[in-house]
């Protein structure tokens, strides 16, 4: 397999952590978001994925996108050490906990998103920052409610050993870090990312721990 990845993304930290707690190997291909105007924009990686963004998984032929989709995938074909529950619900649950992070903070607050901010829209750093600041705060919020309304919350997510939304966590929370936001006021979020940060898989899926990090 190679995942198309970029030491900074957290979508594809995302899968290269799913990649690791099932233990499968992989190429890591790296692919900068900003150098030289960005390699995912160039002709060669847009044959692969024509939505210009990563990641990108090749497995056997076949390319796929878009990260939740190829957690799903990879748990499917390789359903040892599961990252979705058995039960139906336990996986609504888990869904709706990654989507949360895929779906409401990150499409608002990605690399894309923020630089045409600032050099379409022209707001200044502080606005761009201000932006990302407000969205993962409101995000990380609903998150944390959640968690503290159920009882399925363990010491991960979901139970006792971690899923698809402790994949996305993680990534979200590290971003959060970058900028400075304070997670006091999410203590089960803060809780469950030092619960993971003890897991090999997630600390060799870490950016620092990249071929391509800067």
């Amino acid at each position: 397999m190679k995942l198309y990845t970029y030491f900074r993304s957290s979508a594809a930290y995302r899968v290269r952590i799913a990649l690791n707690l099932k233990g499968l190997p992989y190429e890591a291909v790296p692919v900068h978001l900003l150098r030289d105007g960005g390699e995912q924009r160039k002709d060669a990686y847009r044959a692969l994925n024509p939505s210009a963004l990563v990641p990108a998984l090749e497995d056997d032929g076949a390319i796929l996108t878009q990260s939740l989709s190829i957690i799903e995938y990879l748990d499917e074909m390789h359903p040892f050490i599961a990252l979705l529950p058995r039960d139906a619900l336990g996986r609504a649950r888990v869904r709706a906990l990654a989507q949360m992070i895929a779906c409401d903070i990150h499409p608002l607050t990605n690399l894309r998103v923020l630089r045409h901010l600032v050099h379409q829209l022209g707001v200044t750093e502080e606005v761009k920052t201000d932006w990302y600041v407000h969205w993962v705060r409101e995000g990380l919020a609903a998150i944390e409610a959640h968690l503290a309304a159920s009882p399925d919350t363990g010491r991960y997510c979901h139970g006792d050993g971690p899923t698809m939304a402790d994949c996305c966590l993680v990534p979200q929370v590290f971003n959060a870090r970058r900028f400075n936001i304070d997670l006091a006021p999410y203590p089960l979020i803060a809780r469950i990312d030092a619960a993971c940060a003890g897991l090999p898989a997630f600390a060799q899926a870490h950016p620092s721990q990249q071929p391509d990090t800067e």
